[in-house]
């Protein structure tokens, strides 16, 4: 039974993601703060769901352990792989936003820039040769060429958050060329679905018309993005858990995205229809930082992993509304 490392593992894609291995026959280690970012009552939610999985699926106990600490503490993550044998790291683990990166820099430089240093000197200091790093499509700005490729050029982040991720791909190509670590960085687009951070717009639309609260629509409603259903998201993972496990010495960056985008008047649309009811909308100005549109190419991820996302955004939409209900009656 191999053993993962997820960092992170409480929030949205961590959890989905230690699900995932366990069903899949590894061994996951959560790591995670439990931060305020968002309110932690919901991460540990997350985390009694996933207890909950394991034991529905008749799973020992041993092969889910959490860690409850913070990534920028050197001397807690020692303790965490002293105690376990790691054979994979998935860094999930970061301060996410792009719009609160802008307000707090220095936090963000520390926890995603820092931390990823703390996570990759584990690796060295451990010898775990295969790591997964979660890069973002925010990467790419305000890219001009559609669909965005691994090829274009990513020198222009227009947030503190998008640099923050640029700066942890650099970090661990350093890593992989220094200590031949097989390394890839994955680049996700707009991941949705049950579970999704109560800040990020889908969850909060969905909230706030079911409530029949006005709901913030920035600029022209023309703005777009690739969502991904968070299902096809936790298949492209695992398929690179399996790359980082085989061979040596390779480092690749990748996007995972649904290579279809959706405006945001679609995507108002879309829930109004799934929800049966009609938004209030406040118009306001796009915020500083948010790009105009992202689109994944994916034949890299085709040709590399395999990958081939499933859910279409309607289906998606659906199954996050149906989750929503149900979990706002519980």
């Amino acid at each position: 039974m191999k053993t993962v490392v997820v960092t992170g593992g409480a929030g949205f894609i961590g959890s989905h993601l230690c699900e995932a291995l366990l069903k899949e026959g590894y061994k996951a280690i959560n790591i995670d703060n439990f931060n305020g970012f968002y309110e932690p009552a919901i991460k540990r939610k997350n985390v009694r769901e996933t207890v909950f999985s394991l034991k529905s699926r008749h799973i020992e106990e041993s092969a889910y352990q959490v860690e409850e600490g913070d990534i920028r503490d050197f001397t807690f993550l020692e303790k965490v792989f002293n105690k376990h044998s790691v054979d994979i790291i998935v860094h999930l683990a970061a301060y996410a936003g792009v719009r609160p990166s802008i307000q707090k820099p220095r936090l963000y430089a520390d926890v995603n820039i820092n931390g990823t240093v703390n996570i990759l000197e584990m690796s060295k200091l451990f010898n775990i040769s295969g790591i997964i790093f979660a890069s973002s499509s925010s990467v790419y700005g305000n890219n001009i060429k559609i669909p965005f490729s691994e090829e274009d050029s990513v020198d222009f982040p227009i947030s503190p958050y998008a640099a923050t991720k640029k700066a942890g791909e650099l970090l661990c190509h350093a890593y992989h060329s220094l200590y031949k670590m097989n390394i890839m960085c994955l680049r996700l687009f707009t991941v949705y679905g049950p579970r999704q951070r109560p800040d990020l717009a889908i969850h909060r639309f969905t909230r706030l018309i079911a409530e029949n609260e006005e709901i913030p629509f920035y600029g022209d409603g023309l703005t777009e993005r690739d969502y991904t259903y968070i299902d096809d998201v936790i298949d492209g993972i695992l398929r690179a858990i399996d790359w980082v496990s085989s061979g040596t010495r390779k480092y690749e960056i990748i996007n995972l995205g649904r290579s279809n985008t959706i405006s945001l008047i679609e995507m108002i649309k879309t829930i109004e229809e799934i929800l049966g009811k009609r938004a209030k909308v406040s118009r306001m100005p796009l915020p500083p930082g948010d790009v105009n549109r992202t689109c994944a190419d994916i034949s890299k991820a085709r040709r590399i992993l395999g990958f081939n996302p499933q859910t279409c955004f309607n289906d998606g939409i659906s199954k996050f509304v149906e989750w929503f209900i149900k979990n706002q009656s519980t």
